[in-house]
């Protein structure tokens, strides 16, 4: 007769739940493995391998937004400021065109 176990294997849902509940200090190791009936040498991979992914995670996310390419962008180098090549429309009756009915363009009021 065989005196080993058969070899328990848990969906990742289920080490996920193992792993939260050794973290949150519900269970310990050892008792984590008696609830999920699998050795504690199994809880201890793992918690060390949930820990790995999470390291992995955090430290591939960068903060900020993601940035652009140059092919992604809608690059116009002319629409780069004030001493560009081709000046920034405004609109009709704006401050500063000289036209309509801008308080600059008017007379101060006199009393």
């Amino acid at each position: 007769m065989n005196s080993r176990k058969t070899r328990r294997r848990l969906a990742p849902s289920e080490r996920y739940e193992l792993f939260v509940s050794v973290l949150t200090g519900q269970a310990t190791q050892r008792e984590a493995g008696e609830m999920w009936k699998v050795d504690r040498s199994t809880v201890v991979h793992i918690c060390r391998t949930a820990k790995q992914g999470a390291l992995d995670a955090l430290s591939a996310s960068v903060p900020g937004r993601p940035g652009m390419t140059a092919a992604g962008s809608d690059f116009r180098p002319w629409r780069s400021g004030p001493g560009s090549s081709q000046p920034r429309a405004r609109a009709p009756g704006a401050p500063g065109t000289g036209e309509g009915n801008s308080p600059r363009s008017a007379v101060p009021y006199e009393r």
